[in-house]
């Protein structure tokens, strides 16, 4: 059984901004409107269903406070290299230099910004800090950067 979240109904959503090193129009700086979706997979478990929806969109919504309307930059990027002093941060990336406010950044633990190493992430983070039962057998997130344009990541649980 599929229980899913889709945070373009449920409200699950964030804008912001970032740029892909070397992509040929992605490497400029622009941003997305970003709508998250969850997906586990399981058994109904003892009351009566695959996990509670409210855990699961509290969660959602308290991680992507940390990405909504920020500048989000790869903290792992063998091109980007990102400094952060005092209230700024730095990035030197391919030719190109920014300086942000760090209070209107994040720099997220992934090698690049793709929507692909962003589902991962939270993929990665939604089973490492949510108390999933044991009935539950994998768990997905799928981030849009824009309607009909969503990657997906899953981690397979047991």
């Amino acid at each position: 059984m599929i229980l899913e979240i889709d945070g373009g109904y449920s409200g699950i959503r964030f804008s912001a901004c970032h740029f892909i090193p070397r992509h040929e129009k992605c490497s400029r700086l622009h941003g997305h409107s970003y709508i998250v979706r969850l997906r586990l997979e399981g058994d109904i478990g003892e009351e009566g269903m695959i996990m509670d929806f409210v855990i699961l969109k509290k969660k959602l919504k308290a991680m992507i406070e940390e990405f909504d309307h920020h500048v989000l930059l790869p903290g792992c990027s063998p091109d980007a290299k990102v400094t952060k002093e005092g209230d700024s941060v730095e990035v030197v990336c391919c030719g190109k230099r920014y300086v942000f406010p760090a209070m209107d950044v994040t720099i997220l633990d992934i090698p690049t910004t793709t929507a692909e190493e962003m589902s991962k992430m939270m993929t990665e983070r939604m089973a490492a800090e949510v108390d999933i039962p044991e009935n539950v057998r994998s768990i997905s997130v799928g981030l849009d950067e824009e309607r009909g344009q969503t990657a997906w990541y899953t981690k397979v649980l047991r």
